[in-house]
């Protein structure tokens, strides 16, 4: 038996009324009545003066992070690890350079013979422009871009700038593994990602395995990428199952996994000029 919504004798002339006096205009349509009926649903945006960026970032500094993805040839893959541990170091040992090395790794598991860099740049975009000149005229640079050029598939690259509820990434030693877990959001949804994880990532402490979040600004959008690290593959999985027994890291987990059009996780090992260890 079909059933009936209830309807006040008002809600039925106010939906009827503009319809049925549409009904005789030329040129009227369905179109027009959901448009019409659209609109009484319209919800008003409120005037912002900050973007998102700002409000997510961390204010007490201007860091940006470039994070980059090297696809090497697998038979070039130990020729790139020495050419990169003989090179960026002793471009980083020049404090002319607004740019620290944050960490250096190749992928274990995820896609394979693949090397990932972050850097992070003191002074926000200006930094990044000024080592990008004083790089264009240093000839040993230039050269090792060259070479190595020789031994790669593909790069890609973002600018990230840091969740202001995460730590700031800095050296560790080792012996670690570390786990990128990259997040493409639905675009519109990454207030709503910071939100939550702003609650959540105390769950995710204890342990010392939270490294950095970051959010892309350039390159790919609303891409979030979180840095954990780890001693092993078992301690990863005790410490990740040990989450789900704290009240709140479920709700979490609910309320952010709609937010994901795809997801990735890569398990890498640190170069051994890599600060993160």
């Amino acid at each position: 038996m079909a059933t009936r919504v209830c309807e006040s004798p008002a809600l039925r002339r106010l939906l009827r009324g503009p319809c049925l006096a549409l009904s005789g205009a030329r040129g009227y349509s369905r179109d027009s009545e959901g448009s019409w009926f659209r609109s009484l649903f319209v919800h008003k945006v409120d005037p912002r003066t900050d973007a998102h960026s700002t409000l997510l970032s961390k204010k007490e500094t201007s860091n940006l992070y470039k994070i980059q993805f090297h696809n090497v040839k697998p038979e070039c893959l130990d020729a790139y690890n020495s050419l990169t541990e003989e090179v960026l170091p002793k471009l980083h040992s020049d404090t002319d350079y607004p740019c620290d090395l944050v960490g250096n790794w190749n992928t274990w598991y995820g896609e394979q013979d693949q090397a990932v860099h972050l850097w992070r740049f003191s002074g926000g975009y200006p930094a990044l422009m000024d080592c990008m000149n004083k790089l264009k005229q240093n000839k040993e640079y230039l050269e090792f871009r060259k070479e190595r050029s020789k031994m790669l598939l593909s790069r890609r690259n973002q600018l990230l700038l840091e969740f202001s509820f995460w730590n700031e990434p800095l050296p560790r030693v080792g012996p670690n593994i570390y786990e990128l877990r990259t997040y493409k959001l639905k675009p519109g949804t990454m207030i709503e990602w910071g939100n939550n994880w702003a609650r959540a990532i105390k769950y995710r402490q204890k342990n010392q395995e939270a490294v950095g979040g970051f959010f892309s600004q350039i390159g790919e959008l609303y891409v979030v990428h979180h840095l954990w690290a780890y001693k092993d593959l078992q301690s990863r999985e005790e410490t990740r199952n040990a989450a789900w027994r704290k009240r709140g890291w479920d709700e979490n987990v609910y309320y952010t996994v709609p937010l994901v059009r795809n997801m990735e996780s890569r398990i890498m090992i640190p170069l051994k000029i890599s600060p993160l260890q």
